[in-house]
């Protein structure tokens, strides 16, 4: 089969492998669709130790497909059964997983491989995280399960709810997919980005308010004189940096919650008003990965019409041309690149 080969940063490889065979409690997709992320641009740059713990390893982690092989022990899967698999399969055993925060396992088992052929998904991931697909839901759509089952937490953490102001800092993918998920629960929504493509791309995908940040000095000023109030009942940064960070909890209002949804690089730090953190009671919260639960939420989700992504895919390419379309990522010239192998 043709895959795209990660071997570290900046060296991913077009090559020729082996078609998987299942063992005991695996099954095999073809990749129908894959799409690209941001953390795959960040993986390719840098290397991702958590993620992809051991090189070589056949790249990318957003897919959905259809079964190929079912493993011996297998059971509730089929041959041509449509899924869409999560990239990870927590333990179900440790503190975290036992208390309802699976997104937290301390052995938390990360998957790759969508930008190849054929994927073969470990009994783990089989047993706990891979999700079979209704007859009318577009794989392509499908592969969103697991961003869009990110984005989910953030709104949770969040507690969002109708009739609150949310604003959102940044326009990429899971900024939108933040902002059309709060739109869904009747919040007001403010997406908060550069002037640009991408901003007047979400624009006109109808989420909610823009402000461009660089018609004004102070961000948070303008956020303020935009919600016409004291501030943001939450705000939400998916930009992942630390100046950003500061200016979703200035642009928040006594009582509101910043959730910190970016991850920012190694060795960050941010400052702190600690009076206003105290005296108006902000709530700050980190929001990391997904949960079963969640993916099978997504899925719903997109499954019932509840959010369509689709108009987040800006490009479609060739299994081949991964390289090209993370490059795309990395200018900001893409939000979502869809890959057919």
């Amino acid at each position: 089969m043709r895959a795209m080969v990660f071997y570290g940063p900046g060296d991913l490889r077009a090559e020729e492998l082996p078609t998987p065979e299942p063992r005991t409690g695996e099954l095999v997709l073809r990749i129908d669709a894959a799409l690209t992320c941001g953390t795959d641009v960040k993986t390719l740059r840098r290397g991702h130790p958590v993620m992809i713990p051991k090189v070589p390893t056949v790249f990318g982690h957003e897919f959905a497909g259809t079964v190929t092989a079912v493993g011996p022990g297998v059971a509730g899967f089929r041959e041509g059964d449509r899924v869409v698999a999560a990239n990870s399969a927590p333990c179900g055993a440790c503190r975290p997983c036992l208390s309802g925060r699976a997104n937290l396992c301390e052995d938390l088992l990360f998957v790759n491989g969508a930008y190849g052929e054929f994927i073969a998904l470990p009994p783990r991931l089989v047993a706990k995280n891979v999700v079979a697909l209704g007859p009318v839901l577009p794989t392509a759509r499908a592969a969103f399960a697991e961003p869009l089952a990110c984005a989910l937490l953030g709104i949770e953490r969040a507690r969002v709810e109708s009739g609150q102001t949310v604003v959102v800092f940044g326009t990429g993918p899971l900024g939108c997919l933040l902002g059309m998920l709060a739109a869904a629960r009747k919040a007001r929504v403010i997406l908060v980005g550069k002037s640009g493509w991408r901003l007047e791309r979400a624009r006109k995908l109808g989420i909610g308010e823009c402000l461009d940040t660089t018609q004004s000095d102070d961000t948070a000023a303008a956020i303020r004189a935009t919600i016409g109030g004291p501030g943001a009942d939450v705000a939400i940064d998916a930009t992942g940096r630390p100046e950003v960070w500061e200016q979703a909890i200035d642009a928040t209002g006594r009582g509101g919650s910043v959730v910190f949804f970016g991850g920012c690089a190694p060795g960050s730090s941010i400052r702190l008003d600690t009076r206003r953190a105290h005296y108006e009671e902000l709530t700050l919260l980190g929001a990391f990965h997904h949960t079963p639960d969640l993916i099978r939420r997504a899925v719903e989700l997109m499954d019932s019409g509840g959010l369509t992504p689709d108009d987040l895919i800006t490009h479609r390419m060739r299994l081949g041309e991964v390289r090209e379309a993370l490059d795309l990522m990395a200018r900001g010239d893409a939000l979502k690149v869809l890959i057919e192998p």
